[in-house]
C-alpha cells in the first residue's frame, strides 16, 4: 500500500512539474464594461486606443483614456462611458 501511495505521488510530482507556471503572462486587456487596464508593454508594439477603443466597442460604449504608469510593469487605464465627455448627446444604443 505504501508503494502504490509512494508511485502515485511520485507520478503526480512529475506531471507537476512538467508544466508550466505561466506567470509570467499578461493578458492585453483585463476589464469589463465599466473600463479596464491595457499593459504598458505593448506601447511601441501596438495602438493602444484602439484596443481601448475595440474592448468598449463590445458594450456599445467610448473610451476615455484615464491614466499611465510608464514604467516597467505598469498599466494604462482608461473608462468606458455611454457618451463623451462634454456631449451634448443622448446615450448610445446597443443593438442586440
Amino acid at each position: 500500500m505504501r508503494m502504490l501511495k509512494a508511485a502515485g505521488l511520485a507520478a503526480l510530482c512529475a506531471v507537476l512539474s512538467g508544466t508550466a507556471a505561466r506567470a509570467d503572462t499578461v493578458p492585453i486587456v483585463k476589464g469589463n464594461d465599466t473600463g479596464g487596464i491595457i499593459s504598458y508593454n505593448l506601447v511601441g508594439h501596438a495602438d493602444v486606443r484602439a484596443i481601448a477603443i475595440d474592448h468598449c466597442a463590445r458594450y456599445g460604449k467610448v473610451v476615455k483614456l484615464l491614466g499611465v504608469q510608464a514604467n516597467y510593469g505598469g498599466y494604462i487605464s482608461f473608462a468606458c462611458r455611454w457618451v463623451p465627455y462634454g456631449a451634448d448627446q443622448r446615450p448610445l444604443r446597443v443593438a442586440y
